[in-house]
């Protein structure tokens, strides 16, 4: 397993090095003065200054190994350059937007993994009964919704009609208690932040607005995980080793949580690692709708007014987060695997 873990650990830099000279071929479709926006840090570098010189400053007239060279330079120092539609530096946007991002998956992938691993288990359990077939039916309903339409529909009924829930990430009232010098930010995820602050009112708050998102963040996927647990438990439990133990007299509940389940897990963990990528794309849309300022919003804005450098800087926060995401699963896996772990 140690090998294991060592072997994705030194395949990560491998897979950043590559992903960073994708990410960077693509500025080379921009002109060099379009280019200049990714290298600088602030509008006070263009003050005073032709555009040729900021050319020949940041090397654009120098081949792509050198452009290249300097740019990974300055992104290793986190210097992503400026983003006009965010008006400051991309390293400071992305620095304020992926913990909310984080922090929506987070909850958005906890309700993923319960309900799956629950229902799907109360559905195996009463295979072919009224439970069976009604949780079927809604995991069906719910995978053939598209997510804006549960956001929409989520928004009407709770905040429109019964105002309930709200939009955004906290309240008026949160926010300045946020940015005051009485509250101290941890890890930018509210949350977590106001637990560590001791602070259960801007908990309660910031729960009041992530519950909607992340249930209609996770909706689609949380139907595929409780499909696929219930098939994964069923085909579990007709096979020999299942008799056999309940022949020598386990208790079948011992069976089914100490051996069946165990083995259940093994693709669902795997399900849970493909559709990472998949919540982090219905984050865009889920962001816009519920005017949540995490990563989704950011890309929208940033492709809207084609800024380049907040758009380079999103795809390498992206990938890292999607790469972190799957080592942590790979990790999962391998713990419950035997066979992994005696390789």
């Amino acid at each position: 397993m140690k090998k294991y873990i060592l072997k994705r650990l030194i395949a990560i830099p491998i897979i950043l090095f590559i992903l960073s000279i994708l990410i960077f071929s693509l500025v080379l479709f921009l002109s060099p003065s379009q280019r200049v926006a990714v290298f600088v840090s602030a509008p006070e570098d263009l003050q005073n200054v032709s555009m040729d010189e900021l050319i020949k400053r940041y090397g654009l007239d120098q081949p792509f190994h050198i452009q290249y060279i300097n740019w990974l330079k300055g992104v290793l120092n986190g210097e992503l350059g400026w983003s006009n539609s965010a008006r400051m530096p991309v390293a400071e946007a992305l620095r304020l937007r992926i913990p909310a991002t984080i922090e929506l998956m987070i909850l958005g992938q906890l309700i993923v993994s319960f309900s799956g691993f629950f229902l799907g288990t109360l559905a195996a359990k009463n295979h072919n009964s009224f439970i069976d077939v009604f949780i079927r039916i809604m995991t069906i309903v719910g995978d053939s919704i598209p997510s804006f339409v549960i956001g929409l529909f989520l928004l009407i009924i709770f905040y429109v009609k019964y105002d309930i829930f709200s939009p955004g990430r906290l309240s008026l009232f949160a926010l300045d208690i946020v940015h005051s010098d009485q509250f101290v930010t941890y890890t930018g995820m509210y949350l977590i932040d106001s637990l560590l602050n001791w602070r259960l009112d801007i908990f309660l708050d910031a729960l009041k607005h992530i519950i909607l998102p992340s249930i209609a963040y996770s909706l689609g996927s949380m139907s595929t995980s409780v499909r696929l647990m219930r098939s994964s438990l069923l085909e579990n439990m007709n096979k020999g080793y299942v008799d056999t133990a309940i022949t020598k007299g386990v208790p079948e509940k011992m069976v089914l949580n100490k051996h069946v389940r165990r083995n259940a897990l093994i693709p669902f963990i795997t399900l849970t690692g493909m559709q990472i990528p998949k919540l982090l794309g219905g984050s865009v849309i889920i962001e816009t709708i519920f005017n949540y300022p995490g990563m989704g919003t950011f890309i929208i804005t940033s492709a809207l007014g084609l800024d380049f450098p907040a758009i380079i800087g999103s795809s390498i926060a992206v990938s890292i987060m999607i790469m972190i995401s799957n080592l942590i699963v790979d990790l999962l896996y391998c713990a419950l695997n035997p066979v992994m772990r005696l390789e």
